[in-house]
This record gives structure tokens, sequence and C-alpha cells, in this order.
């Protein structure tokens, strides 16, 4: 595919790293508004599936995989 073009596969890889993320940050609005500063293991989980989702998107489309 062209450069700014992304195939199926990638769109859903971008998907699946906004919905992350988005799970990541509503679980920290939560957690802080609780009073909470330590890492739950809550936390950690949609970290790491965040962390994963992330490296399977080009980091020209906010994720961390570099090259082809």
């Amino acid at each position: 595919m062209g450069l700014f073009r992304k195939t199926p596969e990638e769109k859903a890889a971008v998907a699946e790293l906004r919905a992350a993320d988005a799970a990541l940050h509503a679980n920290q609005r939560r957690e802080t508004a609780a009073g909470i500063t330590d890492e739950t293991p809550e936390y950690q989980r949609l970290n790491t599936a965040a962390n994963e989702a992330a490296g399977r998107v080009s980091w020209w489309h906010g994720g961390t995989k570099r090259g082809h």
C-alpha cells in the first residue's frame, strides 16, 4: 500500500490501540477520582494491553512499531 494508506489489518490494529488507550485512560480517571495513587493490578493489565497494541501499530499511526 502507499505511504499514507492503511491495510485492513493496520486499520484493525489502530482501532485496537485506540480502544486499549481509551480503556486505560478511563481506568486512570476512575482510580484518580477514588484517590488511588499506586499502580493497581487493573492498571497494569490495561497498560500491558495498550503497550502490546501499540507494538502492532506503526509509529506513524501512533504506535511504537518501527520499520515494515
